[in-house]
């Protein structure tokens, strides 16, 4: 039996592969009418990378399972850090980074990285595709926050009132100043 968490990422590893399928096809204009032709020149056409954007409880590890499956169908794959510190500096980041790839780029993001996602590809040429993996979809410059409203738990200005914080049980003793 596979417990919840594994079953979550499993639809979830699923779930981007069929999507990032999509992306692909779109991309490169397949469909069942193809000449031999057509599909030798398209055959030929180099596989968009895919930039994998995790959310805000998560880091660029949480994608390993996709990785590995998009690799394995030939697909340059990067997943990238998103900093986490504002959704116009992670937006920024993503876009730097985007900005020293060449060719077709599929841009994914998962959670709080949907909204990352669709802020760093507003303007950015090489981006051909988006996909959301249980992603927040804005438009571009609107935020998680404003999506989930007022009375979502994103929305509360202190969060210890909605979380339990729990310091770092290795945190490094202080050292003492020299004066």
């Amino acid at each position: 039996m596979i417990n919840p968490p594994a079953r979550r990422t499993l639809r979830r590893t699923r779930t981007a592969v069929a999507l990032l399928a999509a992306a692909a096809l779109i991309l490169g204009g397949a469909g069942p009418a193809l000449s031999v032709a057509a599909q030798d020149s398209r055959s030929r056409t180099p596989k968009p990378t895919v930039v994998l954007v995790h959310g805000a409880w998560a880091d660029a590890s949480s994608w390993n399972r996709v990785i590995a499956r998009l690799q394995a169908d030939g697909y340059p794959v990067r997943a990238i850090a998103n900093p986490l510190r504002s959704l116009s500096g992670d937006a920024a980041s993503v876009k730097a980074f985007l900005e020293t790839l060449t060719g077709p780029v599929v841009l994914v993001g998962h959670s709080y990285g949907g909204a990352v996602i669709t802020n760093a590809a507003a303007g950015t040429p090489g981006v051909k595709a988006l996909v959301y993996v249980n992603a927040f979809a804005p438009d571009a410059g609107e935020s998680a926050t404003q999506l989930a409203g007022p009375d979502s738990a994103l929305s509360v200005p202190d969060p210890t009132t909605v979380f339990d914080l729990v310091p770092r049980p290795f945190r490094p003793p202080r050292r003492p100043t020299c004066t």
